[in-house]
This record gives C-alpha cells, structure tokens and sequence, in this order.
C-alpha cells in the first residue's frame, strides 16, 4: 500500500474541503493517504515532516492569495530547504491543487509555483488526466469544469462559507485527481 501524503494551508477552509476530497479519493485507490495542515503560522510539526520524508506522493494544497500560494504555505516551502539539501523527496510523485474565489484567479501561477518546488525537490509531477468539461452541454458541475491539466483547481465564491464551495463538481475533480496521484504512485515499485 503506497503513502500518500497530501500537505496543504487552508486560510478560510475552502481549500482543506479539496484537500478532503482529494483525500477521499487517493483512499478509493487503496492507498494510506494522510492530510497534513499547515497552521495558521505556516508550520508543520516533526511528525509531520517525517510523514512527508516516508510518503511515496506528496499532493502539494494552497489557496490562491494574489497570484500564487498563500504565506503560510511559502513558510513551509522555505522550511522544506532541509530535506531538499539532503534531497529527502527525490524521486516521490508530486501533484497539487489550489483554489480561489474566481474561476481563474490566477490560479496556474500557483499551480506553477507548486510545480517549481516539486521540481527543486527532484520529484516526478502528475497532473489532473481529465479532459476539460468544454462543449456547449457543459455544466459547472461537471468534473474538470475549470478547466485544468497541470493540478487540480477548484472554485469558492468569496461570499461562501465552506459548506457552500468548492461545489460539487470540482469536489468530484478533486477525488478524481486524488485517486489518480495515488495510482500513479502505486506504478512506482
């Protein structure tokens, strides 16, 4: 059974409603998936970082605040220049997600962002593998309604508590893409 890590910051809750999701979904594909929260002081404690150095995936999870990953997540990032020195991750599939209020809201800057340090930390990226919800038929509950091949990203209203969004279908995406990761990482032997 393959270790699934899924590290994220959720500032309002709306991103660790996706990281559940996400969560749910590497669970599906028979995998021990764990979520680990970054706090609202932007750390981990050392179990955590344990957890991180023994998982086969790390799911990377970030609000979109002003174009890319919340402060909080970038604290972790920064912290992580321990185990990327001793090149802990190398190897590891890597994927990630965020969400915003808007249905772009820069979002693949994050998602950019995300890609970048999984690639500073020598780890193998996997992306969605869902194509777009993008005919005329299409509804926004549809899975990959937003659009996204590099990481999952789902859509909040800012006036939604987190009960209210992500909505259906990207919560659907991001079991989907949560599963997807953790078979990926079960082809890894």
């Amino acid at each position: 059974m393959k270790k699934i890590a899924i590290v994220y910051h959720s500032g309002y809750g709306h991103t660790k409603k996706a990281a559940e999701a996400v969560h749910a979904g590497a669970a599906v594909a028979d995998a021990a998936a764990e979520l680990i929260e970054i706090d609202a002081e932007g750390n981990i404690t050392e179990a955590n970082w344990a957890s991180l150095a023994a998982a086969d995936a790390i799911i990377f999870g970030s609000p979109t605040y002003m174009g890319t990953v919340s402060w909080q997540f970038k604290k972790f990032a920064d912290t992580s220049s321990k185990p990327w020195y001793s090149q802990v991750w190398k190897d590891k599939i890597a994927a990630a997600f965020t969400n915003s209020a808007t249905m772009n809201g820069d979002k693949l800057s994050t998602l950019h962002y995300l890609f970048t340090l999984s690639q500073q930390h020598s780890m193998i990226w996997v992306g969605t593998g869902l194509m777009p919800a993008n005919s005329k038929a299409a509804q926004r509950n549809d899975i990959n309604y937003v659009g996204s091949f590099s990481g999952l990203m789902t859509q909040s209203p800012s006036d939604s508590s987190p009960e209210e969004g992500p909505l259906p279908g990207d919560l659907e995406t991001a079991k989907l893409f949560g599963k997807r990761v953790a078979e990926t990482a079960a082809k890894f032997a």
